[in-house]
């Protein structure tokens, strides 16, 4: 008998109907035993998720609007789940509660978490585990910032009492009890955590699709399907827009040398795709994992002569980036030049003050600015240290008649990052693909 951990997404969870593929689910192995949810999701297109349903509540509350409509569709979402699943939650006495606190001005942060927490409550009662909050397990300093290695203690100290157990995701809290998030997608999170707490022989993400691709289907429909994975590559993949698995989900689980299996709840028999410390194996012939993106990203390129002699210069600009609170994505440079790529999001309202502050105190013989960026990365393991990868990257974009204005490889030779304009990202990851797959 071993121990899984599994973790159900919000599509995964948003009604009865998906719950009951659920309890299929975890009923079908009896080596899954902590069982992490997210808050229900969409149940068709234009339906609404029940956190941003809580968040505008907060929204509305705090401009002294009354959201008593809004309330009543969250509570009515819940009290059907209970009646169709016939079981008893206590569901109406927990939302009589919530509106209360409502009322009482509680943070944006306690108000998103209550779908996780009604939703673990009603799937606790539907699969006959016990119900384990994350308030106080999950822990955060009181700066909001998360304790990882208290985290582990006190879950797995608590759940050394609990055979099987249902926990709710995305949150946790600060020594005074407060409700503190994670950001959005974090349930992914809490299942890790739990993973490792328990020492889990794999932790099992179920979501809407089979796994991996190699690319967005939205942009390539065939890409084929990721079977094994390294931890370093999905990392990379996550980061740059491979939205499957939250990218910080990752940390947990590698520490411990925890696969993460990322399965399908509406197609359980799919093997999905395995996420293990490391995997060289690839298919015969087949150089990259996949290819992945973001768009909008501004570069700031700065030319100096003599930049290399000058000490200090890129702490110089990373203390000015600091002063304006903004992070960084890429630093690629050369002899005399330096691009710091940053996310339009980071930059709003702030370029021209950095931009000024940057001739002030760099004195640059030339500084160019180019905006609407997408970038781009083409992960695999060790793929550049073989002949002709980048050669087939680069020809690729160039027979598609592509610019390519920014070029980063970075040093765990698992990537290459191209920069390109946002209006040929689609057909960018298009030409790639193309070029890796024929």
């Amino acid at each position: 008998m071993g121990v899984k951990v599994v973790k159900f997404g919000g599509s995964s969870v948003a009604d009865a109907i998906q719950l009951e593929k659920v309890k299929s689910i975890v009923e079908r192995d009896k080596d899954r035993k902590y069982v992490i949810v997210s808050a229900p999701g969409k149940r068709f297109d234009k339906d609404s998720k029940i956190t941003d349903l809580l968040y505008l509540c907060k929204t509305q509350i705090d401009h002294n609007i009354p959201c008593e409509q809004i309330f009543q569709v969250i509570c009515d979402r819940f009290k059907i789940m209970e009646l169709n699943l016939k079981i008893t939650a206590r569901i109406e006495k927990e939302l009589a509660e919530i509106k209360k606190e409502l009322v009482q001005g509680l943070s944006a942060d306690y108000i998103a978490s209550r779908g996780e927490y009604l939703n673990a409550v009603i799937t606790a009662a539907y699969l006959g585990y016990d119900f384990v909050d994350t308030k106080g397990l999950v822990k955060f300093d009181d700066k909001g910032r998360f304790l990882s290695e208290e985290t582990n203690r006190a879950l797995s100290e608590e759940l050394k009492k609990y055979e099987r157990a249902v926990l709710p995701g995305f949150y946790g809290s600060k020594p005074d009890g407060s409700i503190k998030t994670f950001s959005r997608g974090g349930s992914d999170i809490t299942g890790s955590l739990v993973a490792r707490a328990v020492n889990a022989d794999v932790y099992e993400n179920w979501t809407d699709v089979s796994g991996f691709l190699m690319a967005d289907p939205r942009i390539v429909p065939e890409a084929q399907p990721i079977k094994n994975i390294s931890y370093k590559e999905l990392r990379e993949l996550s980061y740059m827009g491979a939205s499957v698995l939250h990218e910080d989900a990752v940390f947990p689980v590698r520490k411990a040398n925890i696969p993460i299996n990322i399965r399908n709840t509406n197609k359980p028999d799919d093997d999905g795709t395995i996420i293990v410390a490391d995997y060289n194996g690839r298919e015969e012939g087949q150089i990259i994992t996949g290819i992945a993106g973001r768009k909008d990203f501004t570069v700031i390129a700065i030319y100096k002569n003599m930049m290399n002699s000058e000490i200090g210069f890129v702490k110089r600009i990373l203390g000015i980036l600091e002063n304006y609170d903004v992070s960084f994505e890429h630093i690629p440079s050369g002899i005399d030049t330096v691009s710091v790529v940053i996310s339009n999001k980071a930059l709003e309202g702030k370029l021209a003050d950095i931009l000024e502050d940057f001739e002030k105190q760099l004195q640059p013989d030339i500084v160019d600015i180019y905006e609407d960026t997408a970038l781009i990365a083409t992960v695999g393991h060790r793929m550049t240290r073989r002949q002709g990868v980048a050669a087939t990257l680069f020809n690729a974009l160039a027979d598609s008649q592509i610019n390519i204005r920014m070029i980063d490889q970075g040093s765990s030779e698992m990537n290459i990052i191209v920069g390109v304009e946002n209006r040929d990202f689609e057909k960018a990851i298009r030409a790639i693909y193309d070029a890796f797959m024929k």
